[in-house]
């Protein structure tokens, strides 16, 4: 009996998600009749669309709405949760570890493959700064973004307590790092909540909060253009957000942001945004790399000098056949990444028929970010657009992006809900440590609000 083509594909994110969508739908009766398959291996069940992560901080958005089920939306592939620890393409096999291998004791399991797609992502590109391990927030996942919103606002909640000045000045300043677009939309969007939420907190004014933007280079926002992003900046300083320009984070040792201008802030907030990497699966694998750890591929979306291997999104250096300058890559942004899981799955199919393959190329179209609720910049098409016309683009425009029709249905009413009905301000920090409450009832643990 014949046995089945196999396609590996390594991540559940944007990319990978897509493009096992793609292959599932172009492949169907492949798929039925048992003549291929397609196994998506990731740590998590679902994708997480991450423009949408500020708005899930802010509120605006319900977190399991901004995530997309794998097996829901791919019957026909065989979802596997778990993380790849080693790949050996050479014989085309990887080894896998999952939940149940940790219950089992029986180590890694291995699955062999005739066409292998990586497009693990990326994770957040961290600097030996001291303290910043040890105290700083991310911004990469839904849970972070949960995490960071139940944060701020048990912020506005210690400072309305307490009746040291220095606990509540610490308690009240917000730092961010990182002026692209995660830490610009992230701290536009919480600012937007804290300024609502104080105003059913006796003690608290708006202008009692103190927020600090802090970015290494000269400008923010460079996908936008140098016009939007002075722009931006003077939005930002607008609204009493401590804008700190060619500036860094030189130590946050006991919760203290040392900048590279001298300052010193007393914080029990910092957001750490300040860029991304290749996901370290990706160190496990005995593919070329090139200097910044990431896959050099073809404009095929084929990893360069490797047969049966692709690649796409963050982890791919990928050419951009369409820019002026040889040698420009695409930018690992939403709008490349959609477009080039469909070249990449219908090229894997035709590698797989022995038909010829086609080149990956997108013209850049523009860029768009929200500063808040009804604010936000745009470049489209050479067009620039700014307040309220760019945020309603900056939400037409995700919305579009976003997976499933489901998934859009659900995030449209939110939005529609949320016009008429005031905000949630409610943290649920607790639902970090979920076993706290038992744990003080049975005599073991702290009360969760203790911590």
């Amino acid at each position: 009996m014949k046995e089945p083509a196999r396609i590996l594909v390594v991540g559940g994110g944007y990319v990978g998600m897509y493009t096992a969508l793609h292959l599932q739908r172009k492949l169907k009766r492949a798929l039925r009749q048992g003549d291929a398959q397609v196994i998506v291996v990731d740590p998590e069940p679902y994708m997480t669309y991450q423009p949408f992560l500020p708005e899930a901080a802010a509120g605006s958005i319900s977190p399991r709405h901004v995530v997309v089920p794998l097996r829901r939306t791919l019957p026909g592939c065989q979802v596997v949760i778990g993380e790849v620890t080693a790949i050996d393409h050479a014989k085309r096999t990887a080894s896998i570890t999952t939940l149940a291998s940790r219950e089992e004791a029986n180590g890694a399991i291995e699955i062999s493959y005739d066409e292998l797609v990586l497009a693990p992502g990326s994770v957040s590109r961290t600097l030996p700064i001291p303290g910043l391990a040890d105290h700083g927030i991310g911004f990469k996942t839904v849970e972070e973004a949960i995490g960071l919103r139940n944060h701020v606002l048990g912020q506005l909640d210690i400072a309305s307590s307490t009746r040291d000045p220095a606990v509540r000045d610490a308690a009240l300043t917000f730092v961010f790092v990182g002026g692209g677009y995660a830490g610009v939309e992230a701290l536009g969007e919480l600012e937007d909540m804290a300024r609502y939420a104080v105003r059913y907190y006796h003690n608290i004014v708006p202008e009692d909060l103190r927020w600090v933007l802090v970015e290494a280079t000269g400008r923010i926002l460079p996908e936008v253009g140098e016009e939007l992003g002075r722009y931006t900046v003077r939005e930002l300083r607008g609204r009493n957000i401590d804008v700190r320009l060619e500036t860094r984070l030189e130590s946050y040792e006991d919760r203290v942001a040392v900048l590279s201008d001298g300052s010193r802030f007393p914080t029990r907030t910092l957001v750490w945004t300040a860029g991304v990497k290749p996901h370290p699966v990706l160190s496990a694998v005995d593919l070329p790399k090139n200097d910044r750890g990431k896959l050099p591929c073809t404009a095929e979306l084929r990893v360069d000098g490797a047969e049966h291997a692709w690649a796409a999104g963050d982890a791919a250096a990928v050419p951009d056949l369409t820019a002026d300058q040889p040698g420009k890559e695409c930018a690992p942004n939403a709008q490349h990444a959609v477009r080039q899981a469909r070249v990449l799955a219908e090229n894997v199919i035709a590698s797989l028929r022995g038909e010829p393959l086609r080149n990956y190329e997108h013209a850049y179209a523009g860029s768009v970010a929200s500063l808040g609720l009804h604010k936000g910049v745009a470049y489209l098409y050479g067009r620039k657009l700014r307040g309220y016309p760019a945020w309603a683009i900056h939400r037409a425009y995700h919305l579009s992006r976003m997976p499933t029709f489901n998934r859009k249905a659900r995030v449209l009413a939110e939005w529609t809900l949320s016009g008429l009905f005031k905000r949630e301000i409610v943290s649920l920090g607790s639902l970090e440590n979920p076993r706290a409450e038992f744990e003080l009832a049975a005599g073991t643990g702290r009360h969760p609000e203790a911590s």
